[in-house]
């Protein structure tokens, strides 16, 4: 078996996303509806095709009554994803397309596959943020068909045993119920570093390997060591090698969770260690955490489903939910709405753009709907006075230095600390003169490395390129550090990249001052910033930006700590 990635007759690569050790069985995911129940199902025998669409709308309330379900008892990210897939599933685009194929003379199962077929070609061509809503499109489709022909939901089955979960590609629905327990380390064939899956298994603290080309040939039931640090998946490991690599990977996980803060190098170089949160409930829990605050407050997603813009008073009591947590002398950066491309919002969004990704989202929103800004950051300012906690608040999506002032103007109006968001390459590039008109910068790495490479987060062949150890990514990463460190300034990184506890003592060495991550991977990246100096971080950062490429920037860090 070979790969295109480094490998052996015994060994898979792939991108590695969660650190750890684990071993076990393959179980792979069921991910179709059995032809034979689609065959038994037929047409459906249904008198015409209003009562077929009647079928088709009990199967998507069910689904999407699934997926708000499982979001209600999640948290963060996948609470995000998965109320995102909810609204998908209830897209009224996607029923008028399945309507149309209805009332042309295709049975219910046919109708469904060829409307969904027609919106993955859509959101394909579109490419960026809404490429990677095909699995989630994908997953629909199947648990649609499966509730129409009687068959239960694909997903992943119950192991019987602790097992390595592998597939070709996993939906937010699949991951976010796992057991860790059961679910020892996820691999799958498809997706980068900034996929739903990698997303989900760091806030469950599951080691994870994506992009791993071939991994699906495993027959199930095959006793594999996945390393979630290196990326490999061994097969013919003598097992008592493996249960002593996977003790020690335990052992060091325990020593981890057991780290309380608060963050510096082992020389005494504070770093602050920050949570993303996206609601009031995410926030408190995140409070919890030996955190120094919130990096990254997702204020679009308080809105997904809300039809109407909800007045300066009603956003100023959901704010005031996610700020009173740190009025204890902590700070909270609020994300004023990035809605647009992947996160539609009724009130803001824009239809019907040919690529939403390089489209009007974001800052951009506030163009031709000044209001739309005045009243959030309204409502910011209120939320603030309210609860007496610091509160810094940044945009997304700036690309000019008039934008980034502009902006900054109408935040330090209202009393408040004014920073932007470097997604977009210019702002980098530019990153000296934006921090002349604004206080801060927070790099999104997801975005950044999306944009800078020109690669689909979720184009399986393009996995290489999203990688955040990417040279180029680093390499403007460093950038907009140094100008931070020239104007002493405070510059954040609020990406998934944060969330690498390996890649953290490259960023802090290239000058960062701040990480924000899913609060489960505070623990783990503020333990291995402890170990170090900052001597060792900047030697990190140097051997990583002299890399080739990601797998050799990897491979310099962990042999300069000692991994």
């Amino acid at each position: 078996m070979t790969t295109s990635a480094e490998s052996s007759a015994t060994t898979l690569s792939g991108t590695p996303v969660v650190p750890g050790v684990a071993a076990g069985p393959v179980l792979h995911v069921r991910g179709e509806v059995s032809p034979d129940a689609i065959a038994r199902f037929g047409d459906g025998d249904f008198p015409d095709a209003d009562a077929a669409l009647g079928a088709y709308d009990e199967a998507v309330a069910a689904v999407a009554d699934t997926f708000t379900s499982k979001a209600a008892s999640a948290q963060g990210a996948a609470a995000e994803v998965l109320t995102a897939s909810a609204g998908l599933a209830r897209d009224k685009g996607l029923r008028s397309g399945v309507a149309k194929n209805l009332q042309a003379g295709q049975g219910p199962v046919a109708a469904v596959q060829g409307a969904v077929e027609q919106f993955v070609t859509i959101f394909t061509n579109m490419g960026g943020l809404m490429a990677e809503r095909v699995t989630d499109l994908r997953d629909i489709e199947r648990r649609v068909v499966a509730h129409l022909v009687g068959e239960p939901a694909p997903g992943v089955p119950t192991p019987s045993e602790p097992s390595i979960l592998v597939a070709e590609d996993l939906a937010p629905s699949d991951t976010s119920g796992l057991d860790p327990e059961l679910v020892t380390a996820l691999v799958t064939e498809r997706g980068g570093a900034t996929s739903h899956t990698a997303i989900i298994a760091r806030q469950l603290g599951i080691p994870c390997v994506v992009g791993a080309a071939g991994v699906m040939e495993l027959p199930a039931g095959t006793f594999v060591v996945v390393d979630g640090e290196t990326g490999t998946i061994e097969q013919g490991t003598d097992p008592d090698e493996a249960r002593s690599r996977v003790e020690e990977s335990h052992r060091l996980r325990e020593e981890l969770a057991s780290w309380s803060g608060p963050a510096s190098t082992s020389d005494g170089m504070p770093v602050k260690l920050l949570a993303n949160v996206a609601d009031g409930a995410s926030a408190e829990s995140a409070g919890g955490e030996p955190v120094q605050g919130v990096g990254l407050f997702r204020t679009e997603l308080c809105f997904l489903d809300r039809k109407e813009e909800p007045s300066v008073e009603e956003q100023a009591d959901i704010y005031a939910r996610v700020l009173a947590p740190y009025s204890d002398g902590r700070y909270v950066v609020v994300r004023t709405l990035d809605a647009g491309s992947d996160k539609p919002i009724a009130f803001a969004t824009h239809q019907g753009e040919e690529n939403p990704a390089l489209g009007v989202r974001g800052l951009r929103l506030s163009f031709d709907n000044p209001g739309l800004m005045e009243r959030q950051l309204d409502g910011i300012a209120a939320a603030a006075e309210r609860t007496g906690t610091e509160t810094w608040v940044m945009a997304p999506m700036v690309a000019t230095v008039a934008e980034a002032a502009d902006f900054s103007a109408k935040v330090r109006a209202r009393g408040l600390k004014a920073g932007v968001m470097v997604e977009i390459p210019s702002a980098a590039l530019l990153a000296h003169r934006m921090l002349e008109v604004v206080d801060f910068l927070s790099i999104g790495t997801n975005d950044l490395t999306q944009y800078a490479m020109a690669a689909d987060r979720m184009a399986t062949d393009l996995a290489h390129l999203t990688d955040p150890w990417q040279p180029a990514v680093l390499q403007l990463i460093a950038i907009t550090a140094h100008a931070g460190t020239e104007a002493g300034k405070p510059v954040g990184v609020c990406g998934e990249a944060a969330a690498d506890p390996l890649l953290a003592t490259a960023l802090i060495g290239m000058g960062i001052t701040s990480l924000s991550m899913a609060a489960r991977a505070v623990r783990p990246v503020g333990a291995q910033l402890g170990r170090v100096t900052f001597e060792t971080c900047e030697a990190a950062a140097e051997a990583a930006l002299g890399a080739p490429d990601p797998m050799a920037a990897r491979a310099a860090v962990r042999e300069l700590l000692g991994h």
